[in-house]
């Protein structure tokens, strides 16, 4: 024990003294994380096996010292052959029609009761199984319990255990009694208990909580949260609960029905209670296991706590919607030695899995190259990395160290997500690896533009692509106008779509700032780049520092690694300062170090790394002793808590003199903040110029349309028109064309991004075109007479169903015409390349016509729809390319040359494949 002390505080040699009745924290300066290295060193060295609380409950040697005499000898590692144990078991249809989570598990029970849904993981050699059989009746007895106690339709239950079995049991016990399950994180460390059930308190007095379900090893605590919350009529286990019989039948749910209070993390000020009822929790696990191609013969292992939206809906309700069984561990036994996590997967030959960034690292820094000695991880399929920001460094890190032992990068997948909706809202498409961008730090952080790096940018940023939205959902950046910013603008990330919350748990002022219209603000910062989602930063954090913007996270890992400082402790926040009315920026580091000299060295290296990341250095680095940094249940820094707490003097008060930086940033940030306000107001004017300037533009083309007695210069007036128009709103276009338009007789197959690709099309390919346009416009007195005097084909129905008539278009084709149709069928706000519709490659395929592949980038930012028809400047790039002939006839040719042109257009159009997303004809 004292050789791990002096590894983690070698300042203490000189000192340390090391007695049976140390105080593991006070004399001997063990965290959660130096306790659990500690079990797993005395595990290896004495060859027993030692019970995960002991990180939170051993407080001196000698409660060490009697642990290792009473505990078991450890039965050592199987052997990789022995040890790998596959479940097999026969796939099973996922139950589509269920519209509440009691009736998923019904149809389970009525199709394959005594199929194993759980494996609770306590060792290598010893797990507990549980069937949807034994769920269910073990739900029906404390669902007993709790009607019994008068507690049922609409009720509350809050719901404090550790990851076990009686976790299962009490949430369906629950919901089949009609209540709402509510579940809290259980008390860890008896040292900060006070904390801790304060904490808890206000969310079951928010929650107006009737019952606490909880362990005998909580029931203490359990029973001072009685005290402390009025709501609450009792404190029980669920043995307590379960001892009076069981219901007949579940009460009956609906689909809109609270199903879940998910009480956020917190790390950006008080937890709120997200309120999702049955619907949106299905809607949410069905978008992410069709991403995941998710289904019964895969395999989950998971060590996520229960009372975490990822542990509880992501892994376990998943795993429970697709009838996939699912290996749950304890969170302690993951830290205690995570290894274990990487031999479940192995043992089970695992497909799916999921941990926040910190848990690869862990693996990294925790486990020995002799640890893995026949690891085999080639069955993932899937492992997710999420709830927290990502590092690319770990990422690149874990996937060149586990390739030798058969983890592949493709995957690795990191996404986003937030309890708002559920868990998942975006996912990268399966078997990619990741992808990092690197963007220029001075244009993101003064302009808000993540402009692509140079190779030798050694201060650029980093930041990972989180894959695009699942299915049915939709995102989009707003930036400080309000709306829609274009592609690589950062700004604020909002969301809708069936998984979203209705609002906060009887917060109706919260839940006011939640929404935007029909849109949620997600409250983080991100940009999109050929349709993925990279979050910069929680709009909350983000420090605005000589008109800069600062990302607390980068920042905060950099401290990290200064040594005398622990690593995940360190909050970076701002003061404001009312003299000056800028910003300060605070570093509030955790360190063990006591000495005067030794701190003020230890500010010294802490300044140093941070100039290396920021021009201008912090204004106070506070160094404070451990646990002073408060966390979210998952370890999330609660940077608002760390900054009340500064500003307290509870963390250390300024050492330092600063005035003559405040000057100083002062000075430097006015030009930049003055330039930040004008760029908002030049956006709206850029808007109205730009309105303006077409509203002109059509006033002259019009009437000189309808009085050119020529088609061709019809044609050319309005390619001309809109080349002068996009020069005059600073929108260059570039036309790329690998070979010359054919003449006559050919289709142009051109993506859909905005309505103004039809002007582009006509402004990048000289000469008469005939567009095949919806028959509605026809009945448009300007409209419908602009659109016949240029020879537009009009479809009945639209082009998405007309064309399957073929009739116009297939005349105009034989008549030597250039048919324009876009076969996508429709306009969308989200970047991607739909489904083609059928229809023109089947003329093409008749008339034995080529179909010539068109791509428009750039039309999406520039004029997205939406609703907002808010226009901002942008670059038009168009590619034509080579014709594509069908070969062959009938609708077999017409298939494969729908193929062929739509991989064409994938190919250059820069956005990601939306081929999977249903086709709505209604659109």
């Amino acid at each position: 024990m004292r050789d791990l002390a002096l590894e983690l505080h070698s300042e203490w040699r000189r000192t340390l003294i090391v007695e049976l009745d140390s105080d593991l924290d006070r004399d001997l300066g063990y965290d959660s994380l130096g306790r659990a290295e500690l079990l797993l060193r005395l595990s290896r060295a004495f060859g027993v096996v030692l019970s995960e609380r002991l990180i939170g409950e051993a407080a001196t040697p000698r409660d060490l010292a009697d642990a290792v005499r009473a505990a078991a000898p450890q039965a050592g590692r199987l052997e990789p052959r022995e040890a790998v144990c596959p479940i097999m078991l026969p796939d099973t249809p996922a139950p589509l029609q269920a519209g509440t989570l009691t009736e998923v598990l019904a149809a389970h029970v009525r199709s394959n009761p005594n199929r194993p849904h759980v494996y609770f993981w306590h060792s290598e050699a010893r797990e507990d199984r549980m069937s949807y059989a034994q769920l269910d009746r073990a739900a029906r007895r404390v669902a007993h319990g709790l009607l019994g106690r008068g507690i049922g339709a609409g009720a509350r239950v809050a719901i404090m255990l550790p990851s076990e079995l009686a976790f299962f049991h009490a949430f369906f016990g629950a919901l089949m009694a009609g209540a709402i399950p509510v579940p809290l994180y259980p008390p860890f460390r008896p040292s900060q208990v006070e904390d801790h059930l304060r904490r808890q308190a206000g969310i079951l007095r928010n929650a107006g909580a009737r019952i606490l379900v909880t362990d005998e090893h909580t029931r203490r605590a359990g029973a001072l949260l009685h005290g402390l919350v009025g709501s609450l009529d009792g404190v029980d286990t669920v043995a307590q609960l379960s001892g009076t019989g069981e219901i007949a039948e579940p009460l009956p749910l609906a689909a809109h029905d609270t199903a879940l209070i998910q009480y956020t993390s917190g790390s950006t000020g008080d937890p709120k209670g997200v309120v999702l009822s049955h619907a949106n929790l299905l809607a949410n696990i069905r978008a992410m296991g069709e991403t995941m191609e998710a289904s019964s013969t895969d395999i989950f292992v998971s060590w996520l706590p229960l009372y975490h939206d990822m542990g509880l809906i992501g892994a376990w309700l998943g795993s429970l919607y697709y009838g996939a069984p699912v290996v749950i561990m304890s969170p302690l036994a993951f830290i205690a030695d995570p290894a274990r996590w990487l031999w479940a997967m192995h043992r089970r030959r695992a497909t799916l899995s999921a941990a926040p960034n910190f848990a690869f690292e862990l693996c990294l820094k925790r486990v020995r190259n002799e640890d893995l000695k026949g690891l085999d991880l080639s069955s993932l399929r899937m492992v997710v990395n999420g709830a927290e920001t990502v590092s690319p460094r770990t990422i690149s890190r874990f996937t060149e160290r586990f390739a030798k032992y058969g983890f592949r990068a493709e995957a690795l997948a990191p996404v986003y997500g937030l309890a708002e909706n559920a868990v998942g809202l975006a996912f990268p498409p399966p078997g990619r690896a990741p992808i990092v961008e690197r963007v220029e730090r001075k244009a993101l952080s003064e302009r808000g533009v993540a402009t692509p790096a140079k190779s030798d940018d050694v201060a650029s940023l980093e930041f990972v692509a989180c894959g695009q939205p699942l299915t049915g959902h939709q995102i989009r950046i707003v930036d400080a106008t309000g709306h829609e910013a274009p592609e690589r603008r950062e700004g604020r990330l909002q969301f809708k779509g069936p998984s979203a919350t209705r609002g906060y748990f009887q917060s109706e002022e919260t839940t006011r700032t939640l929404f935007d219209g029909d849109w949620l603000d997600s409250g983080d910062l991100a940009y999109i780049a050929r349709g993925d989602i990279y979050i910069t930063g929680r709009v909350k954090d983000v420090i605005i520092r000589a008109g800069r913007n600062i990302y607390p996270h980068e920042l905060e890992e950099c401290v990290g690694n200064v040594e005398g400082v622990r690593k995940g402790c360190v909050a970076v926040f701002a003061c404001g300062e009312e003299r000056t009315g800028t910003e300060r920026l605070v570093v509030l580091a955790e360190t063990r170090l006591a000495e005067r000299p030794a701190r003020d060295e230890l500010r010294r290296r802490i300044y140093e790394a941070l100039s290396a990341v920021v021009e201008i250095p912090p204004e106070e680095v506070a160094l404070a002793p451990p646990r002073t940094v408060p966390k979210t249940s998952s370890g999330k820094i609660r940077r608002s808590a760390a900054r009340a707490l500064y500003e307290a003097g509870a963390a250390g008060r300024p050492s330092r003199a600063v005035w003559w930086q405040l000057t100083r940033l002062t000075l430097a940030g006015a030009g930049i903040r003055l330039l930040r306000g004008l760029g908002t107001l030049g956006e709206f004017a850029y808007a109205a110029y730009w309105w303006a300037l077409l509203c002109l533009a059509g006033a002259v083309l019009w009437p000189l349309v309808m009085a050119l007695p020529r088609r061709r210069w019809r044609h050319s007036a309005i390619g001309g028109a809109f080349r002068v128009f996009l020069r005059l709103v600073g929108t260059p276009l570039k036309v790329e064309a690998e070979t010359a338009v054919p003449a006559g007789g050919a289709i142009l197959a051109p993506n859909h991004g905005s309505y103004l690709d039809g002007g582009v099309v006509s402004a990048a390919i000289p000469g008469p075109l005939t567009f095949v346009v919806a028959e509605r416009f026809s009945r448009h007195f300007v409209a419908g007479s602009f659109l016949r005097r240029i020879g537009t084909a009009f479809i009945e129905g639209g082009a998405e169903q007309g064309l399957a008539e073929k009739a116009a278009a297939l005349a105009a084709v034989r008549s030597g015409e250039r048919v324009v149709v876009f076969p996508e069928g429709r306009v969308r706000r989200v970047p991607g390349l739909l489904s083609f519709f059928m229809g023109p490659f089947v003329v093409a395929a008749e008339a034995a016509v080529p179909v010539i592949p068109v791509t428009i980038r750039g039309t999406r930012s520039v004029l997205r729809d939406g609703g907002q028809w808010f226009p901002r400047r942008g670059r038009i790039t168009v590619h034509i390319g080579k014709p594509i002939h069908p070969v062959g006839g009938g609708f077999e040719a017409a298939i494969r040359l729908r193929e062929a042109v739509r991989r064409e257009i994938q190919r250059r159009c820069g956005e990601p494949d939306l081929a999977r997303e249903p086709v709505d004809f209604g659109s």
